[in-house]
């Protein structure tokens, strides 16, 4: 669930042509004449000038009738020796005017005496383009509708760009698991979770990890998760036999501890995987790990979801756990997000626990990889007490195995220490969680927080009254 840092070299974009910027201010006049100024389209959007440098955020879409556009806007960066420090991209809106394949968002430093030139030449190859201020608070969701907005991939493992992955070599494969990430693609909140009609090898390889990891699950899980994993066998269709429908094990969740899942295409950023937990959200994949390869997969597929995850998320006190970890992420720093995805990835992905004595596992990385759970567990590797200080700046591997790991004493513990270190993240608001609406409360304002105190208030007063009314029979 890691994300890499978007940090900011000019990579492909590097290398001044003089000729190039001199054509481009020949045009200025030509240019602007036919469009808005770019002084107006920058104006006060220009959030910090240092050394002769501008930082500023521009919004950008290409349109399908103009397939080359991506390129030309490669070309202008580099002409302008513009360092790119953010770039995201994602499926563009439609207007009357404009149909776009993708929409932009960079966020880049170029030259101030360039700036002007700079928006205009890029005004010739793109669509719609604006420049925004720069925000106090990312933005985050406030109502769980929202959540379709919360879908950045990170392509890292994906075997479509990832040499490494067992399926890269494996068109039918690659063919297969694109079929499967559309139906994520499709799926907007309130859908029906889409169902997913296995093969015959996807359940082979389904069955084979199952039986594997099922067989040392009794010694070296936390008992939490062999009550979850018995539930989900009993009244889920849980086994051997076939892969579990998204939509069964959902409906069992959202009984359970309230949480639900949510069909995604592959790996999410970080902000929007842990916004998602804020709403007792899952973002589950429904591929499965390529069959070359069944004891671990570089990526999440349902194998680590389903087994790894979903018995966790059944128990109560981890359920509230994995949900302040999303809360505690909604508006911080994209410091701070990188913090909490390393504390997530110490605890709900590669935790340990103690229990009568003895370490057992709860982090679905370890309850979905055979050999990285046989080698946790095996006294080699450092074991250092849950401290969320410590835990959050711990370099972690995603390539192989941990070289520590850390073991809380219990889940009220660890929830407790989390709530601790997540008050001291710097933001001008507290959040809420409002169950009946499946929404945030923002709390920024006096009157919200009154009004949620006198709430519970009355909440107080009718657990007050059920205890006396206990005391006086």
């Amino acid at each position: 669930m890691k994300t890499d840092s978007s940090a900011g070299q000019a990579g492909p974009f590097g290398g001044r042509r003089q000729s190039l910027i001199e054509d481009a201010r020949r045009e200025r006049s030509s240019v602007s004449a036919g469009l808005p100024g770019p002084s107006r389209l920058v104006d006060g959007n220009v959030f910090e000038e240092k050394e002769g440098r501008v930082t500023l955020n521009l919004l950008f879409a290409l349109s399908n009738e103009k397939n080359s556009g991506f390129f030309k806007t490669g070309k202008i960066f580099e002409t302008f020796e513009a360092k790119l420090l953010h770039v995201e991209s994602r499926p563009g809106k439609k207007s009357k005017n404009i149909t776009s394949d993708l929409e932009f968002f960079v966020k880049c430093e170029v030259h101030s005496s360039d700036l002007d030139v700079f928006i205009n030449s890029l005004k010739r190859v793109v669509d719609n383009i604006r420049s925004l201020p720069e925000e106090k608070v990312p933005w985050f969701p406030r109502q769980i509708k929202e959540l379709d907005r919360c879908n950045l991939l990170i392509t890292k493992f994906d075997p479509d760009m990832d040499k490494d992955h067992p399926g890269y070599a494996d068109p039918e494969y690659r063919k297969r698991r694109a079929f499967i990430s559309e139906l994520a693609f499709r799926y907007k909140q309130g859908d029906p979770l889409p169902e997913v009609e296995y093969t015959v090898e996807e359940t082979a390889t389904w069955r084979e990890v199952y039986k594997k990891l099922r067989s040392v699950y009794p010694s070296l899980a936390c008992w939490q998760f062999l009550d979850g994993l018995q539930q989900l066998e009993r009244e889920c269709g849980y086994g051997e036999e076939h892969i579990p429908q998204l939509r069964d094990v959902s409906a069992f969740l959202k009984e359970k501890t309230g949480f639900q899942l949510r069909p995604v295409a592959g790996l999410l950023s970080a902000r929007d995987f842990l916004a998602s937990l804020a709403f007792r959200v899952f973002q589950c994949t429904q591929y499965i790990r390529h069959s070359s390869a069944p004891m671990h997969s570089p990526e999440p597929d349902c194998c680590h979801e389903l087994l790894g995850h979903i018995p966790m998320l059944a128990d109560q006190e981890f359920a509230q756990f994995s949900q302040e970890i999303g809360l505690a992420s909604l508006g911080a720093s994209q410091e701070d997000i990188e913090k909490l995805s390393t504390l997530y990835w110490f605890t709900v992905e590669f935790g340990l626990c103690r229990q009568n004595g003895t370490m057992k596992a709860y982090g679905a990385g370890l309850l979905s990889s055979y050999g990285e759970l046989l080698y946790a567990l095996s006294n080699e590797p450092d074991y250092k007490p849950f401290n969320p200080e410590e835990t959050a700046v711990q370099p972690y591997q995603d390539q192989t195995y941990q070289p520590v790991y850390f073991v809380s004493e219990s889940f009220e513990e660890a929830k407790m220490k989390l709530r601790k270190y997540s008050a001291a993240i710097k933001r001008p608001f507290a959040v809420l969680y409002e169950p009946i609406t499946c929404s945030v409360n923002v709390l920024d304002q006096p009157s919200k927080i009154q009004s949620v105190l006198c709430r519970m208030q009355e909440d107080l007063k009718s657990l007050q009254g059920a205890l006396e009314k206990l005391s006086s029979s």
